[in-house]
């Protein structure tokens, strides 16, 4: 019996030695796992960046492409340099620089490679790519440049950098290091995942000079680098351009938008910038210099600046007070019992109110909508009416983002009851006399740019939209476009309201507040004017403000246009989108007049060192429109008091 438990323990000691032998003839014979490793100083580990995805416009133009260059990689603990005088001097640094870079990379890793040198020419490299192998640690990648040859659309498309910090960290799977380029802002950072492609891996041998011997096992493990996607948008470049050129010397925003696909055609932030200018080795001396712009261009205004909607918000007012029925087309309103002020007649119906920008038609029409649930009580009343108001106006897609496919599209402000309860420290302590300045889009409201283009695609559409966007498809053939930007939302008001709202901005062109030179023969624009008050600098230069669709049916663009400190909305901002419309649509320019007078405006606000602002000469006819009293400021984003007693101009 003894005997066989000695055989049974011998056996299972053999067969341990058996599976340790079996392991230990996969992991030095079968697998290269561990071979690779101990191969760290003859076999070199090279990442391929892949070259990002180009950008074309709607029309398969090129907007942004890739221009090789080489990135200059250092590994602190591999660096051996006799000379760090002449070392500075081929590489065109001086010794701080050297040194501070070298700082920051024995920072990061002192046996890891980290970015020396960014995007160095064809010619830099080809000068320094001899004397290299004489300085250990430093290893050149190829690399690639944006370039961008429409030199336009620059907040829109954004800009790739360097990666910062915290996004390395945050990386939920690690795929960048330091030094790596990325995406910041616009649609560079929105599609990122698109973009970047994917990268590849090469192990090549090396001598103890550090000289490549070529592939290791004959690229047995290298991994090929895949090119990003291409992005095509749904951008017009050469309107684009042409909106560029009437934004000059002028501060605010341009949005297009065509109402059927919600693609949106042009978008304007003015004053902008040369995109090159963040695309080089220069970048960190052009952004501080952007930064230090007072004019703040590297704002993206379409979707990040927040104004007060002016008169254009009456359309609104309009179509849910019609919707409730609390308003009926042939309705008539007088100026008696209004305290707001107007530059028009009183008398008018609803189409000669929305033609006329009258203020105290649309006082009236706010009341009336206000107190039309019945309640006696008028703080119940009017918190009752607001929470319907704000949920109809809401539908609209105001007060809330669109979802727009960039970063950092602002919410705005549509207000509800218990902002103003909130405001006067408890409910029932306010009532319709403390708000009614939102009646004409004053008050507590803020919108963007990219709101309004969105509303004058709504009543474009009669009553639906689909959330604006860049993206018109991914690859040569631009296809694959995200589901959220196919959707259908509709705004619950029916068809038939829209068809006066529509009349009335038609009369607006023809004959109401937009100055006659920006009613195009053949464009057939409606729209509607509002100036947006300016208290920064004492009401002197209000915002100009215009909305509008054209043609009047079968619309095939909608626009919104923001023109600071240049006062009347029927002038500059009407001006500027009757342009942008009749180039699209008729794809020249034949309004030369207007696009001349357009061009020669400068409205800078004043600011220390730079001009102040050149108004240009309206015709006598027009000044009777001007409103004489003030109206709305960018971006505060609370009221100072809630009781603000607010007119809007036209």
């Amino acid at each position: 019996m003894l005997e066989n438990r000695k055989w049974i323990i011998i056996g299972v000691f053999c067969l341990l030695g058996l599976v340790y032998l079996a392991r230990l003839f996969y992991l030095q014979i079968l697998d290269d796992t561990y071979s690779l490793g101990a191969s760290k100083n003859s076999i070199k580990r090279v990442v391929e960046i892949p070259y990002r995805g180009q950008i074309y416009d709607r029309n398969n133009q090129l907007m942004v492409y890739n221009t090789p260059v080489y990135d200059l990689y250092v590994t602190p603990k591999q660096v051996r340099i006799a000379d760090t005088a002449s070392f500075c001097r081929l590489m065109a640094i001086t010794p701080s620089e050297f040194d501070s870079i070298m700082g920051l990379a024995k920072n990061y890793s002192s046996v890891k490679p980290s970015l020396f040198l960014r995007q160095l020419s064809k010619e830099d490299f080809a000068r320094i790519q001899d004397a290299l192998v004489d300085y250990h640690g430093f290893e050149p990648v190829i690399s690639s440049m944006r370039t961008y040859p429409a030199q336009t659309l620059s907040n829109a498309l954004g800009y790739v950098s360097e990666i910062t910090r915290k996004q390395l960290d945050n990386q939920d799977l690690t795929y960048y290091r330091q030094g790596d380029y990325v995406g910041h802002n616009g649609l560079e950072e929105q599609y990122e995942e698109q973009l970047r492609g994917k990268r590849g891996v090469k192990f090549m041998m090396q001598n103890v000079r550090g000289i490549n011997k070529g592939s290791w096992k004959e690229g047995a493990f290298d991994t090929l680098a895949v090119a990003g996607q291409n992005l095509v948008t749904s951008i017009d470049v050469e309107v684009q351009k042409y909106a560029d050129s009437l934004m000059q010397n002028k501060v605010g925003a341009i949005l297009a938008i065509e109402p059927s696909s919600g693609e949106i055609l042009v978008s304007v932030s003015a004053p902008t910038y040369d995109p090159n200018l963040l695309s080089s080795r220069f970048f960190s001396k052009n952004y501080r210099s952007l930064i230090k712009n007072p004019y703040k261009p590297l704002i993206n205004r379409p979707i990040m600046a927040s104004y007060r909607p002016g008169s254009t918000f009456k359309l609104i007012q309009a179509l849910i007070a019609q919707q409730q029925g609390s308003l009926i087309p042939h309705m008539v309103y007088g100026h008696a019992g209004s305290p707001v002020r107007c530059h028009c007649r009183g008398g008018n119906d609803l189409r000669g109110a929305i033609a006329n920008s009258c203020n105290p038609y649309f006082y009236q029409v706010f009341r009336k909508f206000m107190y039309f649930n019945g309640e006696h009580n008028t703080f119940k009343a009017s918190a009752v009416g607001l929470r319907e108001w704000h949920d109809m106006a809401e539908k609209f897609g105001i007060g809330d983002r669109l979802g727009v496919d960039l970063p950092s599209e602002r919410k705005g402000n549509l207000p509800i009851p218990e902002y103003y309860d909130k405001a006067y420290r408890g409910a029932l302590r306010w009532k319709f006399s403390n708000v009614y300045s939102l009646s004409i889009g004053e008050g507590e409201l803020l919108i963007t740019p990219l709101k309004l283009a969105n509303l004058a695609a709504t009543i474009a559409n009669r009553g639906w939209y689909i959330t604006p966007h860049y993206v018109k498809g991914f690859g040569k053939a631009g296809v694959a476009v995200p589901a959220e930007y196919l959707e259908h939302h509709e705004t619950d008001i029916e068809y038939k309201y829209y068809l006066p709202v529509i009349d009335g901005m038609r009369a607006a062109v023809t004959r109401g507040t937009v100055n006659p030179m920006a009613n195009i023969p053949g464009i057939d624009l409606c729209g509607k004017t509002g100036t947006a008050q300016n208290a920064k600098h004492g009401h002197k230069f209000d915002h100009s403000i215009f909305i509008g669709f054209a043609p009047m049916n079968n619309p095939k663009i909608a626009v919104a246009v923001f023109v600071e400190n240049a006062g009347w909305g029927g002038d500059a901002a009407a001006s500027v989108a009757a342009l942008v419309a009749e180039r699209y649509l008729k794809r020249k320019t034949e309004a030369l007049r207007l696009d001349a007078k357009v061009k020669a405006a400068r409205f800078f606000p004043p600011s220390d060192g730079i001009p102040a602002i050149k108004r240009p000469v309206v015709p006598k006819k027009d000044t009777t429109h001007k409103p004489e009293v003030p109206k709305p400021l960018m971006t505060d984003t609370r009221p100072k008091s809630a009781t603000l007693v607010a007119v809007s101009g036209n």
